[in-house]
C-alpha cells in the first residue's frame, strides 16, 4: 500500500508582472508557502511522498534565491519525501536548475530526471516522463508500455495535454496535446498523475490532473489544491481525495444586471466576507443594463470596497445604460454639456459601449459638482 500527494505547477518565482509590487510579493510568497502547506496536507493524510508533476519552477533560469528557498523549505519537511519532475517551464534543457539541484537537493528530495523507474517504497514505483524541452512534440509516456517494474504499484508522472480531451486554453495548460488518453490502461498503471493544466480534473478514475496548489488567474477552475491518493496494492483502484490548499483566492465576479436592479446592492451581496478580502484577488465584470444613477452608484461602490482586497479590478464595458430625460436634465438642461449628453445617449442607445461608459462618467461628474 502507498499513500501520496499528487501536486504540480507551483511555478515558484513566477513574476506576476501585471500587478503592483506589493501584490506580486504576496503572490510569490504564497507559492513559496505552498511547500509547507503541501507537506502539512501530506502529513495529515498519512502520505509519505509528495509527487510534483512538473513546473515546480516558473522559469528556465530561476534565481539562486528561488532554488535555495525551495530546497530549504523541503528540507524542513524532512518526514516527507519530495519527487520533483521537470515540466515544460523547468524542462531538462534548463540545465542550470537541475545542475544546482543535483548538488544542493536535500536527502528527502528525489529528482525524477530520467525516463526510468524510480522506487518510492518497497511496494511502489514511480514512472516519470520528464519534459525534455518547452514543447517536446511527442508523447513522452510511451516508454511506460515497456517499463518492467515487477509486482509493484505502478504510478505514472507526466506533464502535458492529453489528445482529444479538452483544449489547452480551456484548462490553462501550455504543452502540445500529444499524450495518449488511455495511457494508464495500455501501460498497466495503477495511477497516472499529470501536471500542466492549472485546473484540477478527473480524466478517468485513475488518471488525474492535480491543478496548481495556488491559483494564478481568474479562470474558472476547481479551488486550488492537490490530490491525496491511496492505492492498496497492484491492480487496486486508487482512492483519490481532493484537498484544497490555496492561500490566495481569485474570484471573477460576473453580475447579470437588469435596468431596474440596484447594481451597488447586488455587488455588496455578492462579495466575500470582509475577513477574507485581504487575501482575495477579485475582478468585477457586470453585464446587462443599468440606469444612469444606478450605474454611477455601482461605480462608487466598487471604488469603496476596492481597498478591502489584495487586488480589485473591474470592467464595465459589457454594461449598457438606460436613461430617462430626467437623467439628462441632471447633467445639464441646456448648452454644450447637454448637447454632448444627448449625442452620447443616442450613441449608447445604438449599442456603443464607449458612449455608454462616457455618458455614465458624465453623469457621475455632474452629480459630484451638485
Amino acid at each position: 500500500m502507498i499513500r501520496f500527494l499528487h501536486a504540480s505547477d507551483i511555478h515558484l518565482g513566477k513574476p506576476f508582472g501585471r500587478f503592483p509590487e506589493e501584490v506580486r510579493q504576496r503572490l510569490r510568497q504564497a507559492r513559496q508557502d505552498s511547500i509547507e502547506t503541501l507537506a502539512s496536507v501530506a502529513r495529515e493524510g498519512g502520505a509519505s511522498h509528495v509527487l510534483l508533476a512538473g513546473d515546480t519552477f516558473d522559469a528556465e533560469t530561476p534565481s539562486r534565491t528561488v532554488l535555495r528557498h525551495a530546497m530549504n523549505a523541503m528540507a524542513g519537511e524532512g518526514d516527507v519525501t519530495w519527487v520533483i519532475m521537470p515540466g515544460n517551464h523547468d524542462h531538462m534543457r534548463a540545465t542550470e536548475i537541475w545542475d544546482v539541484l543535483r548538488r544542493e537537493a536535500p536527502e528527502n528530495v528525489l529528482l525524477a530526471l530520467e525516463p526510468e523507474p524510480l522506487r518510492l517504497t518497497e511496494a511502489a514505483v514511480c514512472l516519470p516522463a520528464p519534459c525534455t524541452t518547452r514543447n517536446p512534440g511527442r508523447d513522452l509516456t510511451e516508454w511506460y508500455e515497456e517499463a518492467a517494474t515487477g509486482r509493484n504499484i505502478r504510478i505514472g508522472l507526466a506533464h502535458g495535454s492529453i489528445r482529444d480531451f479538452r483544449s489547452v486554453d480551456e484548462m490553462g495548460g501550455e504543452s502540445g496535446a500529444v499524450i495518449a488518453p488511455d495511457r494508464a490502461k495500455t501501460a498497466g498503471l495503477d495511477y497516472l498523475g499529470f501536471g500542466d493544466w492549472h485546473g484540477r480534473i478527473e480524466v478517468t478514475p485513475n488518471t488525474w490532473y492535480s491543478g496548481t496548489p495556488e491559483a494564478d488567474s481568474f479562470k474558472s477552475h476547481r479551488p486550488a489544491g492537490a490530490l491525496l491518493v491511496e492505492i492498496a496494492g497492484p491492480g487496486a483502484a486508487p482512492k483519490v481525495t481532493e484537498v484544497e490548499t490555496g492561500r490566495i483566492d481569485w474570484i471573477s465576479l460576473a453580475l447579470d444586471l437588469l435596468a431596474d436592479d440596484d447594481g451597488a446592492d447586488r455587488l455588496r451581496s455578492a462579495l466575500p466576507e470582509r475577513n477574507v478580502r485581504s487575501r482575495t484577488m477579485i475582478e468585477v465584470r457586470p453585464e446587462g443594463k443599468l440606469g444612469l444613477a444606478s450605474r454611477a452608484e455601482l461605480d462608487q461602490a466598487i471604488d469603496d470596497v476596492a481597498p478591502d482586497f489584495l487586488w480589485c479590478d473591474h470592467d464595465l464595458s459589457g454594461l449598457g445604460v438606460v436613461h430617462e430625460l430626467t437623467d439628462l436634465d441632471q447633467i445639464d438642461d441646456r448648452g454644450a454639456v447637454r448637447d454632448a449628453a444627448n449625442r452620447l445617449a443616442e450613441a449608447a442607445d445604438n449599442g456603443d459601449d464607449v458612449a455608454s461608459a462616457a455618458l455614465s462618467r458624465l453623469f457621475s461628474y455632474a452629480m459630484e459638482v451638485r
